[in-house]
């Protein structure tokens, strides 16, 4: 992780993920002709539309799904991807602004539970780089793992930014009216920022200090495969 900035209160920027990457976050989980597909994954929001059919038909040819599953994908992939552009070129505050970050995943029979605190200022971060560090230092040896934490850090960052945009569109309506209070909220939400640099003496965009935080502890279960069975017919029936 890429050390953090200047510590001063700062002004909005304009919409993007605040990671070195400005990926999407997309999940599909679509229904068809008695079948289902789950997946989760990144995209470019630069890339060419014309991408998101091609990569819809070639998901379908290579999982042997029906036809109709094609024009299910590239909407579902569309449709998030035009959520995401809606947001782009309106100003989010991103400020000193360190978020909690919660991980609590089952992938395959793997199960990781953890939280750490993040930098949403930290413009250069790799969320990607950070899951590979994380499933090394905790052994976990399962491939896919590591993918699906970044790819819920993603998901968390992605959320709080949307909400950094609503937080700059309705500072800038009330700017008049309320000019007190909202210098009272940066200049207490800078404070809260300089306590937590204080308190874990971190130089990266992560941060977890066991001694401090009890609670800031990484959880690692392998499940067996009547376990994994088990909650998946569970899912199965929350999905119904």
């Amino acid at each position: 992780m890429k050390a953090l900035g200047s510590s001063g209160w700062k002004g909005p920027v304009k919409f993007r993920m605040p990671t070195a990457e400005n990926l999407v976050p997309i999940r599909l989980d679509i229904q068809s002709e008695g079948q289902r597909y789950k997946d989760a994954f990144t995209w470019n929001p630069s890339d060419p539309d014309n991408e998101v059919v091609v990569f819809a038909k070639r998901t379908v040819k290579d999982l042997k799904l029906p036809s109709a599953f094609i024009t299910q994908i590239a909407q579902s992939i569309q449709s998030q991807l035009s959520d995401f552009r809606a947001y782009e070129g309106q100003d989010m505050y991103t400020g000193e602004k360190i978020i909690p970050i919660k991980l609590d995943l089952r992938v395959n029979h793997t199960l990781i539970k953890d939280q750490f605190l993040w930098d949403l200022n930290n413009f250069e971060s790799d969320p990607e780089e950070f899951a590979r560090t994380l499933c090394k230092d905790l052994g976990v040896e399962d491939p896919e793992v590591g993918p699906a934490v970044a790819f819920a850090i993603r998901e968390q960052l992605y959320e709080i930014a949307t909400q950094s945009v609503a937080s700059a569109k309705e500072s800038r309506l009330s700017k008049k009216s309320r000019r007190g209070s909202d210098h009272g909220s940066a200049s207490k939400a800078s404070g809260l920022s300089m306590d937590l640099v204080k308190l874990f003496s971190f130089k990266s965009s992560v941060v977890r200090k066991r001694k401090d935080l009890d609670v800031y502890e990484p959880v690692v279960d392998l499940l067996t495969s009547e376990e994994v069975d088990a909650l998946e017919a569970r899912e199965e029936r929350h999905a119904r």
